[in-house]
């Protein structure tokens, strides 16, 4: 199959060129970050979402529509990036990637939303959960979805293909290459700055990108999907806070026993960083809100729809962290990470 990845040159993209290029299917990438690595070698677009000439020219690379679309192109980050934004990549972009895929008369599309959609929804927290998002990060993905459920429920488009969508809600999505907050964590224990607030015994559901992308292949062979068909993507057994830094640190070779110390010293001592971010705007690695959000919320959710369709994860969850730790020491360690913000609109991309 020719398959466009939008967001391709990201880190989740990287992993569904590597599974898809082996079982023999062509990838063309849409972007607006040109892409560095193996997937350098695919067929690239740059552009934006947003933008309809770029999509169109993706879907239809060398006058020839792909056969499905994977949709990971986002507003995702959590700091410099304003409301308005959220809900322009995340919605709108939708929007124009359907209507893009009606013209080319493709219909089978793979949408990554996030457990974020279900906010402060009380646990289990599962695929049919009350949507009750608290950031616009949760709020566009949820509108995004919104739209991918409307054009389902048109039925089949022009050339009387049924138009279906598969949607993958991760949590937070941890690998090699990846320099989001598993990778901060896993730096902190290696230079000895970590310490451990209060128990640490809130869960903090994760997911390893191998096994989400092994998932969703696994998925798009499943008989019997809905039109529209949305899957949580958590790998289990969950891990607390406190465990999942045990485990970083014996992967690193370090004493299981962090420094501990009480929750409310900890709040205090991010008062100062917070002052800072208020003053100045950065985005700084320490405040009380990540105190909190490490230490304190649990975000349980649960994986039963997917388990339920026969799959089994490959890569148990302490060995994805291990494998995560490995290439830290290895590449990962020595690397500056670089954000790649969408900007405010299409005409400034």
């Amino acid at each position: 199959m020719k398959i466009l990845v939008t967001g391709g040159s990201g880190f989740i993209g990287g992993y569904f060129h590597r599974e898809l290029t082996a079982r023999g299917h062509q990838i063309v990438n849409l972007d607006l970050v040109a892409p560095a690595g193996p997937i350098a070698e695919c067929p690239f677009v740059q552009g934006d979402v947003r933008d309809p000439n770029a999509v169109e020219k993706a879907i239809n690379h060398l006058g020839e529509p792909v056969d499905r679309v994977v949709h990971l192109a986002a507003a995702h980050h959590d700091f410099g990036i304003e409301h308005d934004t959220y809900y322009d990549v995340n919605e709108n972009g939708a929007r124009v990637l359907t209507d893009a895929m009606d013209k080319a008369g493709v219909s089978e599309l793979t949408f990554y939303s996030t457990v974020a959609i279900y906010g402060t929804a009380p646990e289990p927290v599962k695929e049919d959960s009350p949507k009750d998002f608290f950031n616009p990060y949760g709020g566009s993905k949820w509108a995004g979805e919104k739209v991918f459920i409307a054009w389902t429920e048109k039925g089949a488009n022009d050339h009387g293909k049924q138009r279906r969508c598969l949607t993958i809600r991760p949590t937070v999505t941890f690998g090699p290459n990846n320099f989001a907050n598993m990778y901060s964590l896993i730096r902190q224990i290696d230079s000895g700055k970590y310490a451990q607030f209060g128990p640490a015994s809130n869960i903090k559901s994760l997911s390893y990108v191998e096994n989400i992308v092994d998932a969703t292949l696994h998925l798009w062979d499943h008989e019997g999907r809905a039109n529209y068909d949305p899957y949580n993507w958590i790998d289990k057994p969950d891990l607390t806070s406190a465990e999942i830094a045990i485990t970083i640190r014996e992967s690193l070779g370090k004493s299981s026993n962090p420094l501990t110390v009480p929750l409310w010293m900890g709040l205090l001592a991010g008062v100062p960083f917070d002052v800072v971010i208020k003053l100045t705007g950065k985005n700084l690695p320490i405040s009380t809100a990540r105190i909190k959000k490490l230490f304190c919320m649990q975000t349980k959710y649960e994986a039963d729809k997917v388990l339920a369709t026969g799959y089994t994860p490959k890569v148990p969850l302490k060995e994805g962290i291990d494998r995560m730790v490995k290439w830290y020491l290895s590449e990962g360690k020595s690397q500056d990470a670089e954000w790649h913000i969408p900007p405010a609109s299409v005409s400034n991309a």
